[in-house]
C-alpha cells in the first residue's frame, strides 16, 4: 500500500507531460549528419588492396576482381556493425559512409548487396 502512495502523484505527473518517446514509423526525425549508415563503393578508385578487408571487425565486406584493374564490393548488411573502420583504412577513398539507416529486410539472401 505504501508503493501505491509514492507512484501516484508521479503517474498522474506523466498524464500531462509530454511523452518522451517519438512515433519513429509516423513521424520522423531529423538523422545526424555523422551518422554511419549504409556503404557506397567507387570503383573508379578502388585498387584492390582489400585493406578495408583485412581491418573489417565483423568480415562483413569482400572485395572481388571483375577484370583487371576492376573490382567490386560484397557487403553482408546483417553482418555490418557500421563502424566505419573500413571507411577509415581505404586510402583511395573508394568507399564512404552515408546516413541511409533503414536497411531491414525479410529475406537474408537479400541482405548482401553489391554496394
Amino acid at each position: 500500500m505504501k508503493r501505491t502512495g509514492k507512484i501516484l502523484p508521479q503517474a498522474l505527473r506523466a498524464l500531462f507531460q509530454k511523452p518522451a518517446t517519438v512515433s519513429y514509423p509516423t513521424r520522423r526525425e531529423d538523422v545526424f549528419a555523422n551518422v554511419r549508415g549504409k556503404l557506397v563503393f567507387n570503383k573508379e578508385k578502388c585498387v584492390g588492396c582489400k585493406l578495408c578487408v583485412r581491418d573489417c571487425p565483423a568480415k562483413a565486406i569482400e572485395i572481388e576482381k571483375v577484370a583487371d584493374k576492376q573490382f567490386k564490393a560484397i557487403l553482408q548488411i546483417d553482418h555490418c556493425i557500421f563502424c566505419g573502420q573500413c571507411v577509415e583504412s581505404c586510402r583511395m577513398d573508394a568507399l564512404h559512409c552515408t546516413t541511409e539507416f533503414e536497411l531491414a529486410n525479410l529475406s537474408r539472401k537479400e541482405m548482401k548487396v553489391d554496394i
